[in-house]
C-alpha cells in the first residue's frame, strides 16, 4: 500500500474500467453506516468463525482491540507496540485466525520488525488476550525497502496460510525480484502452519504489493488487490482449482494489462486482471470481499474493493471468466485502508482516521 499517512485528492469520476456491464436492476447499492470510532490508524479488521458477535480491529501501531456487539473493548487484544516499526508502509498490518481457533486458540500476525523485515508470527490466546510468552515465529523476510510490504494473512480453503509480500520496495522493482522465482519478495507464499518449520512454497509470482486479498468463502476463490505504480490499479483472480499450481500475475512487465518493462515472464501461468482502474479514478487498490452475508440476498456473490485515495467503492460480480454488472456504490470512505468480514459474512471497512463502518 502507499504511504498510509499521505492522502490525495481526486475528482468525483465513474470507474473507468476495461469491463463493462451494469447491475440489475433487482440489486440494490450497499449503504455505510459507523459502527464504531476512535481507532489508531486501523488497517484490517477480521473475526473468527467461531465468535458472531465480535470484530477484531488491527492498528497499525502494533495492537489489537475488539468491539463486541457494538462496543470496544478496553485494553487490548494483542499488543506488539515494542516489536514493530510503524508508520508509512510498515506496523502490524495482518491477522488471522487459526481455522480450530475455536478449539486451539492461535493466531497469526503479520508485522514489519524492529529492523524493517516482515514477520510472521503465531501466538496462543486466552480468549480475551494473547498470551505473549507464546510467541513463535514462522517466517522472517527480509526487506531492502521500506514500501511494498504486502502484510495480509488469510487461511485458504486447503487450510494453508496465505501470505502475500509485495516486491521490496522503491519503485519499478529494481532488483527484479517480482519475476525472480529465487526471491520471496512479489510473491504468494503458502505456509503450512500444521508443521512449524516447513519451508513456505510460492504459488504465486509478478505481484508488485498484494496489500488485501481474499477467498471467497463459498467458492474457495483467490481475489487480489494489487497496487500499482503510476498508471493502473488492479485485481487479479485465481480459481481455486488452480491453487495447487502456479500463477504468475504479470508485475514488472505489466502493470495491469498494460505492457511496464520489456523482458520475460518467470514461471508459472501468466494472468491478467479481472478488473482494472486508471490513476484517474484512485491511486491505491483496496482489495475486499465476494458479499456471502444473509442480509442482502440479491448482492450475493458480488466483489466489492475501494482505493484509498478516491475513497471509491466499486462492486462486481465475475462468473464464467468475465467481469460484469460493474457497480459504482453510492458513498465514499475517506482512506480506505481495509474490508474485513464477520463471522456471518457480512462486510466492513476501515478508514484511516479511526472509523470503522459496516456495509449494509
Amino acid at each position: 500500500m502507499r504511504a498510509l499517512s499521505t492522502l490525495a485528492a481526486f475528482a468525483a469520476a465513474t470507474a473507468l474500467v476495461t469491463v463493462a456491464g451494469s447491475a440489475s436492476a433487482a440489486e440494490t447499492s450497499f449503504r455505510r453506516a459507523v459502527v464504531a470510532r476512535g481507532f489508531d490508524s486501523p488497517v484490517d479488521v477480521v473475526a473468527p468463525h467461531s465468535e458472531p458477535k465480535r470484530l477484531y480491529v488491527v492498528e497499525q501501531r502494533g495492537t489489537v482491540r475488539v468491539i463486541e456487539r457494538g462496543e470496544v473493548w478496553s485494553g487490548f487484544f494483542l499488543d506488539v507496540r515494542s516489536r514493530v516499526t510503524a508508520g508509512g508502509e510498515q506496523g502490524l498490518l495482518g491477522l488471522a485466525f487459526d481455522p480450530k481457533y475455536a478449539t486451539n486458540r492461535l493466531i497469526y500476525v503479520n508485522y514489519t520488525d524492529r529492523a524493517g523485515d516482515t514477520r510472521v508470527v503465531r501466538y496462543r490466546t486466552n480468549g480475551r488476550r494473547a498470551l505473549p510468552g507464546t510467541a513463535r515465529r514462522l517466517l522472517r523476510v527480509d526487506q531492502p525497502y521500506a514500501n511494498h510490504n504486502g502484510g495480509n494473512l488469510v487461511f485458504g480453503p486447503d487450510g494453508f496460510l496465505y501470505v502475500g509480500l509485495g516486491d521490496g520496495g522503491s519503485g519499478g522493482d529494481p532488483e527484479g525480484r517480482a519475476q525472480n522465482p529465487d526471491s520471496l519478495l512479489g510473491k504468494m507464499l503458502r505456509l503450512d502452519v500444521r508443521r512449524p518449520g516447513s519451508a513456505p512454497v510460492i504459488v504465486g509470482l509478478g505481484l508488485r504489493n498484494p496489500w488485501r486479498y481474499s477467498f471467497d468463502r463459498a467458492t474457495g476463490d483467490l481475489y487480489i488487490g494489487d497496487v500499482g505504480q503510476s498508471d493502473v490499479e488492479e485485481v487479479d483472480f485465481t480459481a481455486r482449482s488452480r491453487l495447487a499450481g502456479l500463477e504468475n500475475y504479470g508485475w514488472d512487465l505489466y502493470e495491469g494489462s498494460r505492457r511496464f518493462e520489456d523482458g520475460e515472464p518467470g514461471p508459472g501461468q501468466l494472468v491478467f486482471p479481472v478488473f482494472e482502474y486508471s490513476h484517474e479514478q484512485g491511486c491505491t487498490v483496496i482489495g475486499g470481499f465476494v458479499y456471502r452475508g444473509p442480509a442482502r440476498p440479491a448482492d450475493q456473490g458480488r466483489y466489492v474493493l475501494g482505493d484509498y485515495c478516491s475513497g471509491i467503492i466499486w462492486s462486481f460480480r465475475f462468473t464464467a471468466g468475465a467481469t460484469h454488472s460493474v457497480r459504482v456504490e453510492p458513498f465514499r470512505i475517506e482512506g480506505l485502508t481495509s474490508f474485513g468480514e464477520d463471522a456471518a459474512g457480512e462486510l466492513y471497512a476501515a478508514s484511516q482516521s479511526g472509523t470503522i463502518y459496516r456495509l449494509t
